[in-house]
């Protein structure tokens, strides 16, 4: 990784500070990883490991309740796992941003990340959830602020894609 690479994910850590974010569910992922060592040692940040994405969802939908921002860190093929618990963001009608790690696509070596990464955009539409894209590191922070600001002044469901070829692909380690 080079120093680049780790400017766009304190570029977001930034952007979620803007807009007042608390809370940062998250299973752990290499993708995320700065991005959640930043949430963890900001102390006006809670952030909560999770065993599943799903639990995510209703984390936040009681950080809202409660008065507080949150947004929910995850892998792509986290995205499964939330298909259900999604169908409360648009019932309760609450605000919820998810920023998900691509794999399954550029340069992937694992194929059992490819049928979920090829269809995660498609997933999250079909739960209307509004899908944003990033796939250069200049775009991420901007990207990622507009997706908060569309999710909180709507009580929308944002998510923004963090392309594989911008957290880079991972490679098989023997």
């Amino acid at each position: 990784m080079n120093d680049g690479a780790l400017e766009w994910r304190e570029e977001i850590f930034a952007a979620l500070k803007a807009a007042e974010i608390r809370q940062v569910g998250y299973v752990p992922d290499a993708g995320h990883a700065r991005l959640i060592e930043l949430c963890r040692a900001d102390p006006t940040i809670r952030a909560v490991p999770l065993t599943s994405e799903e639990e995510g969802v209703a984390l936040l939908a009681g950080a809202w309740l409660g008065g507080q921002r949150g947004t929910l860190l995850m892998q792509s093929s986290g995205v499964g796992n939330c298909i259900n618990m999604l169908s409360m963001t648009k019932t309760c009608r609450f605000p919820l941003t998810m920023l998900v790690t691509m794999r399954g696509e550029w340069a992937e070596f694992n194929p059992w990340q490819v049928p979920m990464g090829s269809r995660t955009q498609a997933a999250l539409e079909l739960c209307d959830v509004l899908v944003y894209r990033v796939d250069r590191p200049e775009d991420a922070a901007e990207t990622v602020a507009a997706a908060l600001d569309i999710a909180f002044n709507g009580d929308l469901a944002t998510a923004v894609l963090l392309s594989q070829r911008l957290i880079g692909a991972k490679r098989w380690v023997k």
